[in-house]
Parts: structure tokens; sequence; C-alpha cells
């Protein structure tokens, strides 16, 4: 597929995927939720990428949705709006469901559903400029299609507070809620990136899959509930391939075969 929004680039195992509208701020648009769930779907089908860093073009991350597509939106039928609605949900949660880490590269604005990006990501990595905000009450509407991701972020009580409000916040402000995990000056973000990238392509990346596939399930269920689940999972991967090659490497004082030469 020919991207018109997305600007793509493999590092190695890494994947990079770049927003590519700064004219408009990398605002959201139909155009932009369709390629980011082929994207998506393309690289959940891809075992050779280990890791993916999204950011945007430009100054800003994503400043929300494009106002041209809104316009459009104010004039669809119920049935439209419904569809409209649905693949964007369906877009956060193919990215959301990526097997590998996510990191995210933020700078300048992340509103609505740029905040929303963040929410599905790993990691976030911001500038300490860089604004966010769910910003959809000013414009009389709701953020109902990111709620799930970004409650999972950064819980009931600060969602109550920036959804109501709809108040933009700093990245510092992020990062004590959750929805970010490192804040950086802006010429500092590139290098806190690759560090965290560095940490995950030293890391088994099926134990980094299991990993990230175990967080929502345990999330879900009480600690006795969970007992089946965890001892099923560390068991397993004690006995595969990948965690056997990890602990005899500890236990010889040598790298693990996963590990990228220098």
């Amino acid at each position: 597929m020919a991207f018109r929004c997305l600007a793509i680039r493999r590092d190695g195992a890494v994947e990079h995927v770049e927003l590519n509208r700064p004219d408009m701020r990398n605002a959201l648009d139909d155009v932009v939720v369709r390629e980011l769930t082929w994207w998506a779907d393309s690289v959940a089908a891809d075992s050779s990428i280990r890791a993916v860093v999204l950011s945007g073009a430009g100054p800003a991350f994503c400043a929300g949705a494009d106002v041209r597509w809104m316009a459009r939106v104010v004039e669809y039928t119920p049935e439209e709006n419904l569809e409209d609605a649905d693949n964007v949900a369906r877009m956060f949660l193919a990215l959301d469901r990526l097997r590998v880490p996510v990191i995210g590269r933020v700078q300048g604005a992340a509103l609505g559903g740029g905040a929303g990006l963040c929410a599905v990501c790993d990691v976030v990595v911001a500038a300490d400029d860089a604004v966010f905000g769910f910003t959809e009450v000013k414009l009389g509407i709701v953020p109902a299609v990111i709620a799930p991701f970004v409650l999972a972020k950064i819980g009931r009580s600060a969602a109550r507070e920036l959804f109501l409000t709809g108040t933009r916040f700093t990245a510092e402000r992020a990062r004590e809620i959750g929805l970010v995990h490192a804040v950086v000056p802006r010429g500092e973000l590139d290098g806190t990136v690759e560090g965290y990238l560095r940490e995950v392509l030293t890391s088994g990346p099926e134990a980094v899959a299991a990993a990230k596939a175990l967080i929502p399930e345990v999330a879900r269920r009480g600690p006795a509930d969970a007992i089946t689940l965890t001892s099923e999972t560390i068991a397993r991967l004690r006995v595969s391939k990948e965690g056997q090659e990890g602990l005899r490497a500890f236990l010889e004082k040598r790298k693990a075969g996963w590990v990228p030469p220098p």
C-alpha cells in the first residue's frame, strides 16, 4: 500500500512510522485512520519487527481531528457517523493490540485523538514543551472511542478531571498521571527513544510479547483469580527455547542469542 499520510522506515528490527501531515499538524482524518489501521495489521503479521517508534513530522505530534474531516462529519447521517466512529475505534484497537512495544515520540501538541495515540503506546517520551489535552468537550463531543485506552493508562480520577474540563496540560502533568513516561528537552527526544529501544532489543522478543499480553489479562483479574494464568505463563516460558537460552546465557555469563551486535 502506498501511504499518503504516513512515512515508514525500517531500521533493522525497528519500524518507524511517522504521521506525515506537518502542514495540518498531523491531524487525524479518515485517510490517516485507514492507513494506520492497514499499517498496524501489516506489522502484526511481520515477525521480524521487534519494536515500533510512532512520531509526528514537523512541530506537532498530532493535534487531534482534521477540521475538514469534522466539517464532513457534521453532514453525516447517524449511520454514517456510527461507521466512521467504529473505524476510528478499530484503528486504536489495532494499535493497542500490537505484539511488539510501541514507543511514542511526542513534541508539540498531542490533543484529542493525538493524546489517544499516546494512550495506545507502551512507552511515551515527550518533549518538555509538549502540550496534551482531551479537548473534545470544547467542541460539544466526548473522547469516547479513546476512552478505554486512556482510562487504562491514567485511571478514573484523572479522566474525570481532564475529560470533563477539556483543559490542556503539560508534559510533566502527563507524566504524573501515567500518560507519558519520560519528559526531556526536545533535543534529547531521539537519544531517549534510542535508550528505550536498546532495552527492548536486549530483551527476549517472545518474553516481551508475553509480558505485553499478560498486563491486560492480569489487570482485569484479582490476585487469586490470576494464579492459574500467571503460573502457566511463567512455566511455559521457562521451558521455551527462548527462556532456556536466556537462563543459560545468564548462568554462563554471556549475551543471549537475540541480543543484536554492538
